[in-house]
């Protein structure tokens, strides 16, 4: 049976956000004396909340950041990201083909509204994506993930069993979230090796191969698989 609701991650899934989020973050934290290469903000803080970064650093250098810290590192992020922010490859066209399949699908991610909506903008999928089908960890306390809340917020809110869903992640505490939310998980491998998405169901190298698992191990019966054209390059 096809999933009833499809759910995405943001950052790095649909767009392509994370080089210069992590480029951002990497400097300011070497730049207040406590440094970290490109390399190991992906390590520690891909797909965890802003609250992490207080955690790591305090367990690496037994050091405290400024109570502004986040949302200066957001301020950076921003003006770094009006720059230049393009969709992942593959992006469009699999929400475009989801639409008409009339596969309904969502957006979840632990960022806040307003780095969300500045992504989506910018990368011009906000008409594939409105409002009321983008959810962030602010719509659950600020719970973000590995925990399941923003997951099952999602699904409830379309009505949807959690069981019916399948999620499209591309860090290991997004593969988490949905496992403990019973959800299955297709995992993107663009960033992140395959060796920390083992909790992943299925991995895939680009977008358009989520329709290859479509239907693989959700209840009911199969349903035949369509052919999805190659997308078009996209800017």
């Amino acid at each position: 049976m096809t999933p009833k609701l499809v759910i995405f991650d943001n950052d790095g899934v649909l767009v392509d956000s994370e080089p210069t989020a992590h480029r951002v973050l990497s400097e300011y934290l070497t730049e207040l004396g406590f440094p970290f290469t490109v390399e190991e903000s992906y390590r520690y803080f891909l797909g965890n909340a802003a609250r992490t970064v207080h955690t790591v650093v305090a367990d690496r250098y037994g050091g405290t950041l400024p109570a502004d810290f986040t949302a200066r590192c957001h301020e950076r992020v921003f003006t770094a990201s009006r720059q230049g922010l393009a969709a992942v490859q593959g992006a469009r066209a699999v929400l475009t083909e989801l639409r008409r399949r009339g596969i309904p699908y969502c957006l979840a991610s632990s960022s806040d509204h307003a780095w969300i909506d500045l992504t989506l903008d910018r990368t011009g999928l906000r008409p594939l994506l409105p409002s009321e089908v983008v959810f962030s960890a602010q719509d659950v306390g600020g719970v973000g993930k590995p925990a399941p809340d923003l997951f099952l917020h999602a699904a409830a809110s379309f009505g949807t069993d959690p069981r019916d869903c399948l999620v499209v992640e591309d860090s290991p505490n997004g593969v988490r979230a949905a496992n403990v939310a019973g959800m299955r998980v297709v995992g993107y491998v663009a960033l992140t090796p395959a060796s920390r998405l083992t909790g992943a169901t299925a991995l895939i190298t680009h977008l358009t191969g989520m329709f290859d698992h479509l239907d693989d191990g959700l209840r009911g019966s199969e349903t035949e698989a369509m052919p999805v054209a190659a997308p078009e390059p996209e800017g």
